[in-house]
């Protein structure tokens, strides 16, 4: 009589010494040791397929293996049963030789053919990255079922082969058409989640509607997985509008489906409406958030700059015990460093028990991002000295800190030591950095030579970085050429337009000033509108370059005059190299009063308690007359002022600025 093993317990098989005896003990039932040992017959496959399939089902594969490998050596032939949970305990492991053994030991008891077992050895061999074998076995099943085509399809996704997995399900859909009913494969969910993962790595919006139209003509829409899904294929393809509309007529949702939702706003840069979909997953799902929420809702907050939201996250880490969680603790650290506050974010990190690279990287760039390029370093060698080994990013951070601070010499240290301390090879964002620490430090002519000895090829952020030094230092024939390269990689950006007409206004070449003009109205390209956001009372308010649409704008622009007529009163003039048009002196210190940073920081100061620090976020780079301004006005009003622009951090205090006039 043979009693089966409950998966219910968690079994554990013991091998004893070099025998091939084997007991089973569990802590859930101990009568089951006694019913192994007396109804288990040793000598009987069923037995054994009932162990191995147990030990495969709990996670347990390599006892599972030498479950098999004990009942091969008491001469017991395998059956079809014997093999899919063996072949499965060998892809759980990756385990490719003991998977050839396997595929090997069917192949000679007759079961390769079997579809079950075909299956598995395709899964074998394709989580074992042996795309062609798995190929191989797939196309020598006839007839397949629904499990040889999901087997398959699985393979090529997760070999980042989304094409062929397109393809294939191609295939099935026209073996499917041809066959009759009686012969019909039934396409389940699992495919089309597959099918749906390919799409979203793919990301081509016609490939993603084109399955969604065979989603909701099989009824798999209200399925809560191809739901989740088909969110993330339509927002990997940029369409978070689609993607919301899966989620908003999805009849269950999970938390995997708010998780997604608010993540797609978070890491696209919308940010308020990723805080409306959290509000809402608390009204209607109570306070089923967990880690994964918080760490997608920082970082909607590390994108808008809303540190009173952010702080308010942070407390709810603490409340709920999750600060322990080391995702969620570097995305509070990476909150504070991107809200303006690099000491809180400190703070936050000498808290954490356990760091991660991301952890370490996170401190690294927050550092760098303000300026701070010494405690970027000083946390970077304890990095090193701990063991965590630094990766691709982490040389990113470090290198952008020396740049942003134009510490020449360690930028160069750190990027030659990159392959040969640390076996990583330099890419296209390194050598970005390089090429903007190199021109920014007045080495034009070495930023050049460095782009044409790359050994990737140069992007558009690595000849933008040359074409911004080019600005900065007045060279005009490197500008040019920078520019060139620019308009063909990536020829929808106005902004190298832009950076070039500043470049030919700085040399009073007018003529060439309006050819840029002209040559960005005949591509259609509109330069975005300059904005500056302040927080307040955990209230965001945007204020657009000569703006007339605030409520307070006219009080702003009231203030603003007496701050510039103080300015005046110590010395400030108007810097007109900030202005490209060829206008005359008067109506270019008139734009320059409107720039959305002035109206902000006067709003700000005007709505703020005395003495406390003013946070501005800028869309675009600082201009050099609103750097000097807001320099002027730390001092005159006795404020911190924190300004967040494309590139960077500014901290205005007494007269001062962070980045020592250098960025």
């Amino acid at each position: 009589m043979k009693v089966p093993i409950s998966s219910s317990f968690s079994i554990k098989i013991h091998k004893k010494f070099y025998g091939h005896q084997y007991s089973v003990s569990s802590n859930s039932n101990p009568n089951l040791i006694t019913w192994f040992n007396k109804y288990v017959d040793k000598n009987n496959v069923s037995s054994w397929n009932s162990v191995i399939a147990d030990l495969a089902r709990s996670g347990d594969s390599l006892e599972a293996l030498r479950a098999f490998s004990s009942m091969r050596r008491l001469s017991l032939t395998p059956n079809r049963s014997t093999f899919p949970c063996t072949i499965k305990s060998c892809s759980a492991l990756f385990d490719l030789r003991s998977g050839k053994q396997a595929h090997q030991q069917a192949l000679v008891f007759g079961f390769e053919s079997d579809l079950f077992v075909s299956s598995a050895l395709i899964d074998m061999y394709s989580k074992c990255c042996e795309l062609t074998d798995a190929r191989i076995l797939f196309d020598g099943i006839s007839p397949r079922n629904i499990v040889s085509w999901t087997s398959m399809i699985i393979g090529y996704v997760q070999n980042d082969n989304s094409l062929q997995a397109l393809s294939l399900f191609k295939e099935f859909l026209t073996e499917e058409s041809e066959n009759g009913d009686d012969e019909k494969v039934s396409m389940d969910s699992v495919v089309m989640i597959s099918v749906l993962s390919a799409c979203s790595r793919l990301s081509e919006k016609e490939v993603t509607e084109g399955v969604h139209g065979i989603v909701m003509k099989r009824g798999f829409d209200v399925d809560l997985g191809v739901g989740n899904t088909l969110m993330d294929a339509y927002a990997k393809c940029g369409k978070l509008g689609l993607s919301r509309k899966v989620f908003d007529g999805m009849a269950q949702k999970d938390v995997v489906s708010w998780n997604s939702m608010i993540a797609v706003y978070a890491q696209n840069g919308f940010s308020r409406e990723a805080l409306e979909v959290f509000y809402l997953m608390v009204k209607y799902c109570d306070r089923s958030f967990n880690a994964v929420t918080l760490s997608a809702l920082l970082l909607a907050c590390a994108h808008s700059g809303t540190l009173q939201v952010g702080k308010c996250i942070h407390d709810q880490v603490l409340k709920l015990g999750m600060e322990a969680n080391v995702i969620v603790s570097t995305s509070i650290v990476d909150m504070y460093c991107k809200c303006g506050r690099v000491d809180m974010a400190r703070k936050a990190f000498n808290c954490m028990k356990e760091k991660n690279v991301k952890s370490w990287t996170a401190m690294v760039s927050g550092y760098g991002m303000h300026g701070r390029a010494k405690e970027a370093l000083e946390v970077f060698y304890k990095m090193v000295k701990s063991g965590a080994k630094p990766n691709y990013i982490t040389f990113v951070s470090v290198l952008a800190a020396c740049s942003h601070a134009g510490l020449l010499e360690e930028g160069w240290h750190w990027f030659n030591s990159m392959k040969h301390e640390f076996g990583i090879e330099p890419g296209v964002e390194h050598y970005g950095c390089m090429v903007d620490l190199l021109g920014r430090a007045g080495f034009l002519n070495k930023a050049y030579d460095l782009i044409n000895k790359m050994k990737v090829g140069p992007d558009f952020v690595v000849w933008g970085s040359l074409l911004g030094s080019c600005r900065i230092h007045k060279n005009v024939e490197l500008a040019e050429m920078s520019a060139n390269k620019l308009f063909e990689l990536d020829p929808n950006n106005c902004g190298y337009y832009v950076l070039l007409s500043h470049v030919y206004a700085d040399a009073g070449r007018w003529k060439d000033v309006e050819r840029m003009r002209l040559l960005m109205k005949n591509h259609g390209l509109v330069k975005p509108p300059g904005f500056s956001l302040v927080e307040l009372k955990g209230r965001v308010h945007i204020f657009l370059v000569g703006d007339r649409e605030h409520p307070e704008h006219e009080q702003t622009y009231q203030y603003l005059e007496k701050l510039t007529a103080k300015l005046q009163e110590v010395g400030y003039t108007p810097n007109m190299a900030s202005v490209v048009h060829d206008v005359d002196e008067e109506e270019k210190e008139m734009a320059l009063r409107i720039h959305s940073e002035k109206l902000a920081v006067a709003f700000g100061i005007m709505n703020s308690v005395p003495g406390s620090t003013i946070q501005i976020i800028k869309n675009l780079r600082v201009c050099g007359d609103c750097h000097t301004v807001i320099k002027l006005i730390s001092k005159v009003v006795n404020r911190e002022i924190v300004v967040r622009d494309l590139k960077r951090f500014h901290h205005f205090k007494d007269g001062m600025c962070s980045c020592r006039d250098y960025w």
